[in-house]
């Protein structure tokens, strides 16, 4: 996990993403966090728990409501409770909410379990405000894109301004990994994982 002052990708104040040796690859900026009004500890926690439970950024969750369809959810763990309101505080530093497997498993029934940390979501699948998730219709087959908390569909591949990041997810084999810095301290950009 790095934390910098400004975004290198336009609007996403951190990212994870794969190291070209495949390793995990946490990006936080503080700097760009702030002048979005945002915590920046908020995003640190949001990417470090992301980045723990899909350290690949390759897992998704199938949910089958019948024979004939279904839709993949990208297992993104902070995305659906991302907002600093949402959060909570661990010794005067805010950090993400989360959620745990049961959000994922569309068999559950409301305010059976407990589908986030902080008791905010009744039910799977839940998204509150400012939340998304990248889901893939495997029916339609329009590719990866993100549902809001409001039912919208967004698909524009670059993050919308404000927004912790944007899940894009590509064919591994079009993956282009965050370069680490050289000796000379030149660094690439990765272009999978955004924030």
């Amino acid at each position: 996990m790095t934390i910098l002052d400004n975004s290198d990708q336009a609007g996403a104040p951190g990212y994870h993403d794969l190291t070209p040796d495949g390793l995990p690859l946490g990006k936080v900026f503080a700097g760009s966090d702030l002048q979005l009004g945002f915590e920046w500890t908020v995003t640190a926690s949001h990417e470090l728990l992301e980045m723990l439970g899909d350290p690949d950024i390759d897992l998704t969750v199938f949910v089958q409501p019948d024979n004939s369809s279904g839709t993949l959810y990208a297992y993104e763990v902070c995305d659906a409770c991302e907002a600093d309101g949402f959060g909570y505080d661990i010794d005067g530093i805010t950090v993400s909410d989360f959620v745990f497997p049961a959000w994922f498993e569309s068999f559950r029934q409301p305010s059976s379990t407990q589908f986030d940390f902080q008791k905010q979501i009744q039910q799977p699948l839940q998204l509150l405000p400012g939340g998304y998730i990248g889901v893939f219709d495997v029916t339609s087959g329009t590719g990866w894109h993100q549902v809001t908390a409001d039912k919208t569909f967004r698909y524009d591949m670059r993050p919308r301004l404000g927004s912790r990041r944007e899940r894009r997810r590509t064919p591994r084999q079009h993956w282009l990994r965050t370069a680490l810095a050289t000796k000379t301290g030149n660094a690439g950009r990765g272009s999978e994982g955004r924030a």
